[in-house]
């Protein structure tokens, strides 16, 4: 039952440029003041003793346990599992700011070993658990009312029981999960030490990417054919991690009996695999209407024969190029917070006052964007790479969300407060939603009307159609590993294949394009996350729609959803909106609002 808090990581960020203004950076102290701070050092001393004292009060007696004796149990775990998450969390945040720096790689690797170590004796609790009789399990909850509070995370375990193995070989798995962890830090340190020539210039793998979003299409060429160039001269390296990693998840998935490689990620996301397929298959069956008709319709505004793979992301040609100041950025995201509710402003603040964020591009710092919770007793933690685009103050909105959300479901104590992935990305997906209906609202003109549209239909594309089709990728790239290793060229078709159907005929493919899979750090980190963005996505569009028919109230049900945290199943918690994500229209209804603003920017053509 312990639990490792992650990052609900947003790897898709995009990147500007200088003259920003002081950008903020993290002060870990409320977590640890150092690697050497003495208070470190006394909660790993702890949790050795803890790990070992629990192991020996309780292994082989859970069966005898009353309804009080259960529950002391739990908390005691409880109690574990936020002490190994606050070092792991300290561990992991300062590796992240410098993914290079051999210190910090090794200060976490020591680190998640020993923590390894220390749990090791706890393997047994999950195992004993799963071993009650329902009836038994049954009479306790009845008995002990705060107990009971604890049989969402009790279910969670249980769903497990089916492919549980033998109390040895999950105690030797547990064990060697420090070997995976490795093949994910290769990754990381990979791609952080990547360099890029752009110009004469030698920039990091974010600064690059920044280019793809140049209103200067030359630029946007150039940083294109330099990733391919540099992905495909590594491309064996990643290869060999994707393919060991898809591997290692195969003999797990077979070994534990589950049917599909998507199985744990389902179970994990406490969401039927029938409700995801109903997803995917609703936007597969959407492309047409919204990507192909969008990238249509950019492909006429930037008067091109055809679109290249770096005119996806390209600015409109009446866009004008600005950069928004750090500034300028959190007010504008502030005002869209409190304007929706002076308790999300409240909420939000102290993530740019008290060092919970770290915003600047730095060499070595990881890419992309995530807001880590750490643990219940502290507070999260927001890593952006901020240089200044109009989609950075969206990706800041995105995390402010996440960060809300986690101090929000915080109440719920360690055990209860993890959301599930799909429903992780309500409050970061809401909080993009509220800051593009308020810059939609000052839009000063039709044109200013044009660009806030498109740039906001563009990021629902990215956040529905491109993870949906990273989604299908991952399901063939699995399918395909399984009948054996994969070369990097089979790697590149399986990518190749879902890009032409995602992105529609407005599109012409670079040679060196089929490598561009290489980058994303799901794929490694956490196989089949990325459903959750188009989860997520359809969900806020259909709670918007939900807050502009019925106002009255909204506030207060939304707040006690993010409170919920992971006390309750997603038909639980959509219930008091009406909503039901597993009725096959509820997806209908999430891209009909994407579908809408694309009726609108044709409505401006005419």
């Amino acid at each position: 039952m312990i639990q490792s808090p992650a990052p609900a990581y947003d790897a898709n960020a995009s990147s500007g440029a200088d003259d920003l203004g002081k950008l903020p950076e993290w002060d870990l102290s409320d977590l640890y003041t150092a690697e050497d701070a003495p208070e470190l050092k006394r909660d790993l001393d702890w949790l050795e003793a803890a790990c070992a004292d629990f192991a020996s009060d309780y292994q082989g007696k859970l069966a005898d346990l009353n309804a009080d004796g259960l529950l002391t149990c739990i908390k005691r775990n409880e109690a574990i599992s936020t002490t190994a998450g606050r070092i792991m969390s300290f561990a992991g945040l300062r590796y992240y700011q410098l993914t290079t720096d051999g210190g910090r790689t090794k200060f976490l690797s020591d680190t998640q070993e020993k923590i390894t170590n220390y749990t090791t004796p706890l393997v047994f609790f999950t195992l004993e658990l799963n071993r009650l009789e329902d009836t038994h399990l049954e009479t306790l909850l009845a008995q002990n009312a705060e107990l009971a509070r604890y049989r969402p995370v009790l279910d969670r375990i249980r769903a497990m029981k089916p492919y549980q193995l033998s109390d040895e070989l999950e105690k030797f798995l547990h064990d060697l999960g420090v070997v995976g962890d490795a093949w994910e830090r290769l990754f990381d340190e990979t791609i952080a030490g990547l360099t890029f020539d752009i110009d004469g210039e030698t920039l990091g793998i974010e600064a690059t990417l920044n280019f793809l979003t140049e209103q200067d299409r030359s630029k946007r060429e150039a940083a294109s054919r330099e990733l391919a160039r540099v992905f495909g001269e590594n491309i064996r390296t990643f290869a060999r991690v994707h393919n060991t990693s898809a591997k290692e998840k195969e003999v797990l998935d077979r070994w534990r009996g589950m049917p599909t490689a998507q199985t744990g990620r389902h179970l994990s996301n406490d969401v039927e695999p029938e409700v995801v397929e109903a997803l995917r298959n609703a936007v597969v069956a959407a492309y047409p209407r919204l990507s192909h008709r969008y990238y249509e319709l950019k492909r006429k505004w930037l008067g091109l024969d055809v679109m290249q793979v770096w005119d996806r992301n390209a600015p409109l040609p009446m866009e004008e190029t600005k950069t928004v100041g750090w500034d300028a950025a959190r007010a504008t995201v502030m005002e869209a917070y409190t304007a929706f509710d002076p308790r999300m402003g409240d909420l939000a603040e102290p993530f740019f006052d008290r060092g919970w964020i770290d915003a600047g591009v730095k060499p070595g710092k990881a890419p992309g964007a995530f807001a880590h919770p750490t643990v219940t007793d502290v507070h999260p933690y927001v890593m952006l790479n901020y240089l200044g685009k109009p989609r950075d103050v969206m990706t800041l909105a995105h995390e402010l969300g996440h960060g809300v959300h986690q101090v929000l479901a915080a109440e719920q104590g360690e055990l209860l407060s993890s959301t599930p992935l799909t429903l992780a990305e309500t409050a970061s997906v809401f909080g993009e939603m509220l800051t593009f209906r308020k810059m939609l609202d000052g839009a000063a003109n039709d044109a200013e009307r044009k660009i806030l549209l498109a740039g906001k239909v563009e990021d629902m594309i990215n956040t529905v159609v491109r993870q949906i089709a990273f989604y299908d990728f991952e399901c063939k790239l699995h399918a395909a590993r399984r009948q054996g290793e994969l070369t990097p060229e089979d790697i590149n078709a399986l990518w190749m294949s879902v890009q032409a159907e995602s992105l529609g005929p407005a599109f012409e493919f670079m040679e060196g394009y089929e490598t561009f899979w290489a980058y994303i750090p799901h794929f490694v980190h956490s196989p089949f996350y990325v459903y959750a963005y188009a989860f997520g996505d359809g969900l806020v569009n259909a709670l918007y729609a939900v807050y502009e028919e019925h106002p009255d109230g909204f506030q207060d049900k939304y707040f006690d959803m993010l409170k919920a945290g992971g006390s309750k199943h997603h038909k639980a918690l959509l219930a008091p909106f009406g909503l039901d994500a597993s009725d096959p229209a509820f997806w209908g209804k999430g891209l009909s609002m994407i579908s809408d603003m694309i009726d609108e920017l044709e409505a401006m053509e005419d």
